[in-house]
């Protein structure tokens, strides 16, 4: 099989020898600049899976689509849960999210400071009309939480009219139906997007219930355009846990298992916004986007010792702005103020006391282990302003961001049990602040720079500092001696050159990044986190396409990447300064061979790659990596029939979606399906 060496190597060639007519580039996003623009000359690394991609996989996780982006690599826990990475490490643990901003519909899925590490199921991944990824923090629209980039889920206007309707049914009980309908009147439309979905699962005793909704509502005026969009989203979800043991993944009976059959997760959120724009004149445009939100979680910890239970919930409203005034021919200025308020809730109580060792048992007590609310306002102005000159495009922006908790503590303060009793072998696991106030402010500049070198090739750079104010959940979820957490905001420096272009049947995207992260907050291998880390990441990205003939594309993916600790830390007599950071795989690459048969039949064959890690911080354990092989296969019966077949993991390979060590279980993994199959069979009006 190919190594991704070579693979990088044949396709830079491909786009130097290709010596043929130069065609346009035009990809349009939205999450570039809020409003619909081509990403042609911008700085910015933007890579984009659209509706059709999209379909075609069939996306149960949206982790499968993020395989086709160079530079991300997140990794499938159980259900709908994972784990998130872009130009990153695999993030776990403490400070594991926040990392990477999710969005639907450009608002974040989460309230600033109320992250949750598996956000993204709670967008419509599933029936977007694309996914948009920005790679690095390159924008001045986003500021806490965009550290590593920014994922935007967009869903689909359905208010146009027609309509789609499909059945998705696979290996191990899953089932899937889809409808996509809409009314045009005119100037207004109505539309509705949504999924049900059934998987009752590879292991023992897991399954998922899910579903999600979009409303749509637009009028289109003279000057006015508003929409308005509500997503609602339920998720239901048995839980099957890691299995333990060197290499259990590899047996089949083991894989299977579920040593964690009480675990589970209960979700509901909602989201509902309208987007005003305004078209002043012919040089300015003004958008205003109120939105509220309402979410709230149930889970059971089943990766912690004494597996307690969580129960979270959040209430916001928010307002996003922006004004884009052409000045003149050359320059161009985006002013905005982003804000929010947000009220949450977090308890966190055990039932039954920890099994295990002496020490576990007298350091995590049974009952309440944390009981509290946070008062949330945040706010954000910023500034952009851009100057176009022959073949220049240079990029200047800054953003501001503040943010406030009012923390209330309803239990006693301090290291103890919830009755005030103290915890044998020098203390209680979880420690409570008492009530209190903390604020946060940040500002990140951005520079980027582009230049056109012909109609269809441009060199760039960006230049960026990216940060992430600390989350409520690591100031008041204190652990072992704390008692105040004395958090600095984590923030990053980020460099980035690239060329991206095409050349006749060649198009391509070509990136190298150095990123240096202060203040970061990591799980050591005793569950407990340790802050003030320091990381530096570099890497290259490459994604190609090249049309090979009139029936023959290769899609190509690529990244190679060395992250790594960077301050003095001593974990289980291993000083960590230069350790290559844990489950982060130096290769990762995405091949697929799309053949287009005939004019009704589409056959595409995928590789994944992803290279050996360490599995901790210590660099003393590690997976070995794998190679999985995917085939797809799409036949338009009419115009308004289509049956898609796929077949994931066509050679039965034993692989673990994720891998991890811990000093209290060893190795321990979450086993990836066997090989499997799903069918769809869709009807479009």
């Amino acid at each position: 099989m190919l190594r991704p060496t070579f693979l990088s190597l044949l396709a830079f060639t491909q786009v130097a020898l290709a010596q043929n007519d130069l065609a346009e580039i035009e990809r349009i996003t939205t999450t570039a600049s809020r409003l619909a623009v081509t990403d042609e000359a911008m700085a910015l690394n933007i890579a984009t899976i659209n509706a059709e991609q999209l379909a075609i996989l069939g996306s149960t996780h949206i982790e499968k689509a993020m395989k086709q982006i160079a530079g991300a690599n997140l990794q499938h826990g159980n259900g709908q849960e994972y784990l998130p990475s872009l130009r990153s490490p695999v993030f776990t643990g403490g400070g594991a999210c926040a990392e990477v901003l999710a969005l639907e519909d450009g608002i974040a899925l989460r309230a600033a400071g109320f992250c949750n590490v598996n956000e993204l199921f709670e967008a419509h991944s599933e029936m977007a009309e694309r996914i948009e990824v920005l790679k690095g923090p390159g924008s001045a629209l986003y500021g806490s939480n965009a550290v590593h980039g920014v994922i935007n889920v967009i869903t689909p206007d359905t208010t146009y009219g027609g309509g789609f309707a499909g059945l998705d049914v696979g290996s191990y009980g899953y089932k899937r139906a889809k409808l996509r309908a809409g009314k045009d009147l005119g100037e207004q439309g109505f539309g509705i997007n949504s999924s049900v979905t059934r998987d009752s699962g590879y292991r023992d005793d897991e399954s998922v219930e899910q579903e999600k909704i979009n409303l749509r509502y637009r009028f289109s005026g003279d000057t006015l355009r508003v929409q308005t969009g509500l997503t609602y989203t339920h998720l239901d979800q048995q839980t099957a846990g890691y299995i333990e043991g060197f290499e259990a993944y590899k047996n089949e009976q083991v894989a299977q298992q579920n040593p964690n059959p009480e675990a589970f997760r209960k979700n509901r959120a909602t989201r509902l916004w309208s987007q005003f724009t305004w078209q002043a004149n012919g040089q300015s445009t003004w958008m205003i986007t109120p939105y509220v939100r309402d979410q709230q979680m149930t889970f059971l910890k089943h990766f912690l010792p004494g597996k307690p239970l969580e129960e979270n919930s959040q209430q916001g409203f928010g307002l996003q702005t922006l004004w884009q005034t052409q000045l003149n021919n050359s320059w161009q200025l985006n002013l905005g103020l982003d804000g929010e308020y947000t009220q949450g809730d977090v308890l966190q109580y055990q039932h039954q006391p920890t099994t295990g060792s002496a020490f576990l048992q007298a350091t995590v007590p049974q009952g309440k282990h944390y009981d509290y609310s946070v008062d949330a306002t945040w706010y954000a102005p910023f500034a952009q302003l851009s100057y176009r000159h022959s073949a220049w495009l240079v990029t200047l922006g800054a953003r501001y961001e503040h943010i406030d908790y009012n923390y209330s503590n309803h239990m006693l303060a301090g290291r103890t049990r919830d009755d005030g009793s103290e915890c044998g072998f020098g203390g209680c696991r979880y420690s409570r602040p008492a009530s209190g106030d903390n604020s946060f402010a940040d500002l990140s500049p951005k520079l980027s720079l582009s230049y056109q070198l012909s109609p269809a090739l441009i060199a760039y750079t960006n230049l960026a500092k990216g940060y992430r104010a600390p989350q409520t959940s690591e100031l008041y979820q204190l652990q072992r001696q704390q008692q105040v957490a004395d958090l600095k905001s984590e923030t990053i420096n980020s460099v980035e050159l690239g060329v991206k272009g095409a050349y006749n049947s060649v198009r391509f995207n070509l990136a190298g990044y150095v990123m240096h992260k202060d203040n970061f907050i990591f799980r050591d291998s005793d569950f407990f986190n340790v802050s003030d880390g320091e990381s530096k990441h570099r890497g290259i990205e490459l994604e190609l396409r090249y049309q090979a003939s009139s029936r023959v594309m290769l899609q190509l993916a690529l990244s190679r990447a060395l992250h790594t600790y960077e301050h003095q830390q001593v974990i289980a007599d291993t000083q960590l300064k230069g350790n290559i950071m844990d489950t982060a795989p130096k290769w990762v690459a995405n091949t697929q061979l799309h053949w287009q048969v005939s004019d009704d039949v589409d056959v595409a064959l995928e590789w994944h790659h992803v290279s050996d890690y360490y599995t901790d911080p210590q660099n003393l354990h590690r997976y070995s990596g794998h190679d999985l092989i995917n085939v797809r296969g799409a036949w338009q019966v009419n115009k308004d029939w289509r049956v898609i077949a796929r077949v994931e993991n066509v050679a039965d390979t034993a692989y673990a979606e994720r891998a991890d060590f811990t000093t209290f279980s060893g190795d321990r993994y979450f086993p990836g399906r066997p090989r499997s199959v799903l069918f769809s069979i869709e009807r479009q009006w």
